[in-house]
C-alpha cells in the first residue's frame, strides 16, 4: 500500500512537470516501503539522497519557466523551494548523525508539504505556464 497516491488534481497540465511530481510522490512511497520494511539505514539514506537530488531537480524545472515567463510570484516560490530545501538539509543532517530517525512525523511533513506545494503553489503557476505554450 503506497503511502501516498497520486490524485488528477495534483496535475498542474505541464507534462514534465506532472511526471516530475509523480516521481516525487514514488521516491516518497519508496522511502516509506523501505522504512516499513526494516531496512538497513545505508538503503534509506541512499533513497534520502535520491528524494533530496530530485526536488532540486524538479525546483530547477519550475524556477527555469518562471524566469523564462516572467512569472510573477517567482520570488515568492523560490523561497519556498528553498524552505524545503533547508528542512531536508536539516532532515538529512540529522539523519545521518542519527539525531534523527525516519518516523511517521517525517513521512507527514512529505506529504504535507507535497499538498500544499502541488494544490497550493504549484496551482497558481498553472495559467502562466498554458498562457506561454507549456503543456
Amino acid at each position: 500500500m503506497s503511502f501516498i497516491k497520486w490524485k488528477n488534481e495534483y496535475s498542474v497540465g505541464v507534462y514534465e512537470i506532472d511526471n516530475q511530481h509523480k516521481k516525487f510522490v514514488m521516491l516518497i512511497n519508496k522511502l516509506f516501503d523501505a522504512m516499513k520494511q526494516g531496512k538497513a539505514n545505508s538503503v534509506l539514506d541512499q533513497i534520502i539522497n535520491e528524494l533530496f537530488s530530485y526536488a532540486q531537480t524538479h525546483f530547477w524545472t519550475e524556477e527555469k519557466y518562471f524566469d523564462l515567463f516572467k512569472y510573477k510570484e517567482t520570488e515568492e516560490h523560490k523561497r519556498v523551494h528553498q524552505g524545503f530545501i533547508d528542512e531536508m538539509k536539516k532532515f538529512k543532517t540529522g539523519f545521518d548523525s542519527g539525531k534523527i530517525t525516519l518516523s511517521l512525523e517525517v513521512f507527514n511533513f512529505l506529504k504535507n508539504w507535497l499538498d500544499e506545494h502541488i494544490l497550493g503553489e504549484d496551482k497558481k503557476y498553472e495559467d502562466c505556464f498554458k498562457q506561454n505554450g507549456l503543456s
